[in-house]
């Protein structure tokens, strides 16, 4: 005797061959732009931290005071992953947090965001703030987007997905600022000792993660190296007998890692069949901005705009009471931490159309393109 089916189970059948239908359709389409999934800290976190108990948290103003509204961007407007989505348009634009709930669906076909505030290469890494997603994790919350795409389109759709995408990683500086050089400095000197073991330990970490990004299916990766750190205002607050010069100690941390950085991306292309590895020179261009301020339009490359405390406005973070400088195009840093839209407009621009000094072997635009 055959099994009859009642009506709303055989419309609910037909609903889910249509849904599935319609996603492998969006996903094989030809002229449909790649997908942008995006990992990292608070300089390219567009809200997942609204969803964790941390202290690392920009959901509230005056943080997005020039984007309309507060979103959990740890800037006044946009990220520079938001500016790059936005010049490459034709539906790339803004990718959605991980953990917002509306990120499920076809939504995910275009790409997400897994950024995190506080977050770092290390587990270890920002644990002062509480909640935050650190890199590991963030590959894991990859793995289980990976898995949905593939249940709803099939494996080989997928795989194609994710070889014509790009992967941006912006992650380490929450390794040095709140690990490393974070107080009190002598339990990290204790365990990891000298700088260099310090930065080889980042290294070979690093160096899993990425390869494990690569087996899920990454073949366009991004890496941002680490900024000039010792510039920024929390340090320079910290750090006040130097005057107005940046800090040497974390800008030669900073250097040391990136060197040893650029030797890890032309190591993993050259192993990693199939992958263009990208390295993206955020210390080279930022230095470069807060060397000729004046010819970029800043007025003040010292100090925070959002600012309570301190010389330059590094000693607490931004919040409801702070005061917030009249023009923030003028200034180069948003924050203790962070740089404004405007520092980031800069930045994207240079890493989407820059040479190799930028960013090498071949600029974002380039990599759009790119065919692995």
């Amino acid at each position: 005797m055959g099994i009859k089916l009642n009506r709303p189970v055989i419309i609910e059948i037909l609903f889910l061959v249509f849904i599935r239908l319609a996603l492998s359709s969006i996903s094989t389409t030809s002229d449909e732009p790649p997908a942008n999934f995006v990992f990292g800290d608070s300089l390219v976190d567009v809200g997942n931290n609204n969803y964790l108990v941390s202290l690392s948290k920009a959901n509230f103003p005056p943080f997005g005071i020039d984007f309309g509204r507060p979103t959990g961007r740890f800037t006044n407007g946009r990220t520079i992953v938001d500016i790059i989505g936005e010049e490459l348009a034709n539906g790339f634009s803004f990718t959605p947090p991980y953990l917002a709930p509306t990120s499920l669906g076809p939504v995910v076909l275009k790409g997400v965001n897994y950024a995190s505030g506080g977050g770092g290469i290390l587990n270890f890494t920002g644990k002062i703030f509480g909640g935050r997603i650190n890199f590991d994790a963030q590959l894991d919350n990859f793995a289980n987007t990976r898995q949905d795409i593939i249940s709803n389109i099939g494996v080989p759709a997928a795989l194609n997905l994710f070889k014509r995408s790009i992967f941006s990683v912006t992650i380490g500086s929450n390794d040095f600022i709140n690990n490393y050089l974070a107080p009190p400095v002598s339990i990290y000197e204790q365990k990891f000792g000298s700088p260099e073991l310090f930065v080889d330990t980042l290294i070979s970490r690093f160096r899993e993660q990425l390869t494990r990004l690569f087996n899920l299916g990454a073949r366009k990766i991004i890496v941002t190296n680490v900024g000039p750190i010792g510039c920024i205002p929390s340090q320079r607050d910290t750090n006040l007998a130097v005057g107005d010069s940046c800090v040497a100690f974390p800008n030669q941390l900073a250097q040391l890692y990136n060197i040893k950085l650029k030797g890890l991306i032309a190591e993993l292309s050259s192993n990693l069949k199939g992958s263009m590895f990208v390295y993206a020179d955020v210390y080279h261009i930022l230095d470069d901005i807060l060397n000729n301020y004046t010819a970029y339009g800043f007025e003040n490359p010292y100090s925070s705009c959002c600012c309570l405390a301190g010389r330059f406005g590094g000693l607490i973070p931004c919040g409801p009471t702070s005061k917030v400088c009249w023009d923030r195009s003028k200034y180069v840093f948003w924050d203790p931490w962070h740089p404004t839209e405007a520092s980031n407009v800069i930045i994207a621009k240079r890493l989407l159309d820059g040479d190799h000094n930028d960013i090498f072997p071949m600029n974002v635009r380039q990599l759009f393109n790119y065919l692995t």
